[in-house]
């Protein structure tokens, strides 16, 4: 995995990779908007750059607009699990909201490259010093994450592969600029912490019922109707706490 490097900003930020506005300060109301806009600076990621490491400080804040951002639980210093998924929904170093200025994951991104907003961790805080609004804002975030986590806990101790898969795919359909989700057979069964061939077993039977299609490197949705059929209660309560609690753009 490749670190972003210190000077990243000066990368040039294609436009086809990026997506548009992070939702989540979309949602902001423009003064808490204001209070980020002087510290705030476009970077470009690409797939495999690392945005958090576990036991590092937390310098900067990264409000994503393309790209898919894996939050991974370390074990042993080596081995990663997938906890959850974010994008363009949310922010990358939400721990120092709660009073932790280093990470307890290794934040990766994933499935194709995009741009992000980042800020010093210390100028977000001190704009949070400032308006409770944004405070409260970005702590509703944090919840919504917290309820994809929980999702993902019991998922993976009560529910078959299948299942399981189908959800980590409408999580990326979620987030992808298409139907079209980059992923190989290796960084599924990172997501889902099984054997490989675990795996393509469950890619052949979601298959089947035609709700994708697996061809090397990738996965194409076909019928997303079909996997939410498939995932059944593994998927929607964060997605609907989201809609509640973070809501539309502001205009």
């Amino acid at each position: 995995m490749t670190t972003v490097p210190s000077d990243i900003a000066g990368r040039p930020t294609n436009p086809v990779t990026a997506r548009g506005e992070n939702r989540l300060l979309a949602a902001l109301v423009p003064a808490d908007r204001a209070l980020l806009e002087g510290g705030l600076e476009r970077i470009t990621l690409a797939v495999g750059d690392t945005l958090l490491s576990v036991g590092e400080p937390i310098d900067y804040v990264y409000f994503l607009e393309g790209g898919i951002a894996a939050v991974l639980e370390v074990i042993d210093g080596e081995r990663q699990h997938a906890v959850g998924l974010l994008g363009a929904d949310g922010y990358v170093g939400w721990p120092i909201l709660l009073g932790d200025d280093r990470s307890p994951h290794d934040v990766v991104l994933r499935a194709e490259p995009g741009t992000a907003l980042r800020i010093p961790a210390a100028r977000l805080l001190a704009a949070t010093e400032q308006s409770d609004t944004l405070r409260a804002a970005l702590l509703r975030f944090i919840q919504v994450f917290l309820i994809q986590m929980g999702r993902t806990v019991v998922s993976a101790l009560s529910h078959p592969v299948e299942r399981r898969l189908a959800r980590w795919i409408l999580l990326y359909h979620d987030r992808v600029r298409g139907d079209e989700i980059s992923m190989t057979h290796e960084e599924f069964r990172l997501m889902l912490a099984v054997r490989r061939s675990s795996i393509t077993d469950a890619l052949h039977r979601l298959e089947e019922t035609r709700a994708i299609r697996s061809v090397r490197g990738r996965v194409i949705v076909r019928d997303r109707d079909k996997l939410l059929e498939m995932a059944a209660m593994t998927y929607g309560p964060p997605e609907e706490a989201y809609q509640r609690l973070v809501g539309a753009p502001t205009t």
